[in-house]
């Protein structure tokens, strides 16, 4: 096996899942939904009340702009909404709208189905496995930049 060919892999897989999802977002007639916006809209879906959008940082593990760049497209189409703190301006909210809350149950079959289709039939202690070797290969990539 050539293990130098990982990081070609790895496109390659986030390209047919992305393709995937978009397939059933159009079959879903869902619109202003791309695969990078599951992250938050997973976070999202378990929260309750209105959160800071450090809150969503953290959790989704992107830099600040870029989850504001989604913040921003997901408000734009409606599904979620942003304010800010009545208690300090410089904290900016957001929330699901009813419109963010409907998507869930698509949201869920979606993602129960990708994941049937990407371990197929893959032994669960296998899926684990993968897991964890792809939270060590991230970690990797986290602690530092490339010699010059």
């Amino acid at each position: 096996m050539d293990t130098h060919r990982i990081i070609g892999q790895i496109a390659r897989i986030r390209e047919q899942t992305h393709m995937l999802i978009e397939d059933q977002l159009r079959t879903r007639q869902i619109e202003g939904i791309v695969p990078a916006h599951g992250s938050v809209l997973a976070f999202l879906f378990g929260q309750t009340e209105p959160v800071p959008i450090k809150s969503v940082v953290e959790a989704v593990g992107r830099v600040k702009s870029t989850v504001t760049g989604m913040v921003k497209t997901l408000e734009r189409h409606g599904y979620i909404r942003r304010f800010q703190s009545p208690e300090d301006q410089r904290m900016v909210y957001i929330a699901l709208t009813g419109k963010g809350r409907a998507l869930q149950p698509d949201f869920e079959t979606i993602s129960q189905a990708l994941l049937a289709q990407v371990y197929g039939d893959m032994p669960p202690e296998d899926q684990e496995s993968l897991v964890q070797l792809l939270g060590k290969v991230e970690r990797n990539l986290q602690n530092g930049s490339l010699p010059a």
